[in-house]
């Protein structure tokens, strides 16, 4: 008797289980007839000549209608099929028996075609090299860049990749404009406010006074913000321009860049105010944790227990910082893809995450820590190179010189910068918005959703492959 439900073939009666093998028709005792058996006429001997009856009687169970007596030599027809896909058949055990010149019991046996429950932990259909009968599940339906099922750290990272690779022109385009903006703002700002505020005021000197510092230092905040300000806008687009492309390479369907933008500029402004938002928390957090440090600090208490406890609150909102922005690391997806608001997509964010932080902290350090190193290997030789080619030495590559850099430095080494952003920029918006996908397949089963929206026929009935990583 089966103890795995859902296991028995189509149309098979639950009553046959426990037939024996070869069995057509439930088992009976011998010395009972059976329900249908027609009772004998008054008057009529069964063993008579002129009964109704034959003397010779199959076996109870066995009866089939007569085709004319076989030949001693014909070989008798092979059993029927025994009850349900795990039934023992003789010469065919299927995973349960053994088969000569087969594997032993609890291994694949049976010739070709042959049926058999699975063994524990085995699903679907499939067959397995040099092995007849069960096999593997059947792989995931894979319409675009990544299979719908749960997801591995490679798989996501190989979509993003993919979707680079696949959607170029409108990627590369995208990152490339973004690259340019920033790039190009932070060479100006470095080459006229950063420049002027120290030629104006040698900061290392001991003739710099006060106002000097102070002029600087204002002069140098005014140039990093005015680079943060644009930087964070081109971002904020390129973020909602990707993810839109991202979620339409996942089904498989073309999108150019015109596309995307119609599709998620109506979320933009949402999206610019999520991140703002999240970004006053983080630095909120790091100074409520600094606060009371430098208020010790500044009464003039003790400079040892006021520096102490300055560095541990820093810490302590550092650490919180963190653990908030894994929480809310995938709000911005869920703005963009489910049209939901900032706090819908900030309390959407944190029911995806929890139970997975560290999965979700350790993808995102993965992701970051590789767009880095191929940021890194693309702009070194640019900046070595311009600082060859204009003579400011490894001081100013270093950036330990204190002197003004030249422009001839700033603009090599901004071509490189404007490469590796293009580059990296596609792959961390990429592992979003696939990490996102793939989160809401582990909780929600949004793979049968993607599958209806991708046309996928008949998605949902078998089993799903295994997940190759966590």
């Amino acid at each position: 008797m089966t103890d795995t439900p859902g296991w028995a073939s189509p149309g098979s009666d639950p009553s046959s289980e426990g037939r024996e093998p070869g069995a057509s028709g439930p088992a009976e005792p011998a010395d009972r007839p059976g329900p249908a058996e027609p009772a004998p006429q008054p008057g009529t001997d069964p063993q008579s000549p002129g009964g109704k009856w034959s003397k010779e009687q199959p076996p109870p169970g066995q009866w089939s209608a007569p085709t004319g007596a076989p030949s001693p030599h014909q070989a008798p027809p092979p059993p029927p099929p025994g009850p349900g896909w795990g039934g023992q058949q003789p010469g065919n055990p299927g995973w349960g028996g053994q088969h000569p010149g087969g594997p032993g019991p609890g291994g694949y046996g049976g010739p070709p075609g042959g049926y058999g429950g699975p063994p524990p932990g085995h699903g679907g259909y499939g067959h397995p090299a040099g092995y007849p009968g069960w096999g593997g599940p059947p792989p995931a339906a894979k319409p675009g860049v990544i299979p719908l099922r749960p997801l591995g750290v490679g798989e996501i990272l190989d979509g993003a990749v993919s979707t680079m690779r696949t959607y170029w022109r409108s990627v590369l385009g995208i990152a490339l404009a973004v690259a340019a903006v920033t790039d190009t703002c932070l060479v100006l700002v470095q080459g006229f406010f950063l420049n002027d505020a120290l030629s104006t005021a040698q900061l290392d000197s001991r003739t710099a006074t006060p106002d000097d510092v102070y002029r600087a230092l204002r002069e140098s905040m005014i140039g990093t913000g005015i680079v943060t300000v644009i930087s964070a806008a081109a971002v904020i687009v390129a973020t909602a321009l990707l993810t839109t492309i991202t979620s339409r390479a996942v089904l498989g369907k073309p999108v150019s860049t015109g596309e995307a933008w119609r599709e998620a500029r109506p979320q933009i402004p949402k999206l610019a105010g999520l991140l703002i938002l999240l970004g006053l928390i983080t630095v909120g957090v790091v100074v409520a944790g600094a606060l009371p440090g430098f208020l010790v600090l500044l009464a003039g208490g003790s400079d040892a227990g006021g520096s102490a406890l300055f560095a541990l609150g820093i810490l302590a909102g550092v650490i919180v910082a963190v653990w908030l922005a894994i929480r809310y690391y995938l709000a911005a997806p869920a703005l963009m893809l489910e049209r939901q608001g900032i706090t819908k997509s900030m309390s959407r964010s944190a029911k995806l995450v929890r139970g997975s932080w560290w999965r979700v902290l350790g993808i995102q350090l993965l992701a970051w820590l590789i767009a880095n190193i191929i940021s890194a290997i693309i702009t070194i030789p640019f900046a070595l190179v311009g600082a060859a080619v204009s003579g400011d030495g490894m001081g100013n590559f270093l950036g330990t010189s204190g002197e003004p850099v030249g422009w001839t430095f700033l603009i090599i080494r901004g071509i490189g910068s404007l490469i590796g952003t293009t580059l990296t920029l596609p792959i961390s918006a990429g592992v979003t918005v696939l990490l996102y996908i793939d989160q809401r397949i582990r909780r929600e089963a949004l793979d049968l959703e993607l599958a209806r929206a991708a046309g996928v026929q008949s998605y949902g009935t078998g089993t799903a492959g295994p997940v190759p990583g966590s």
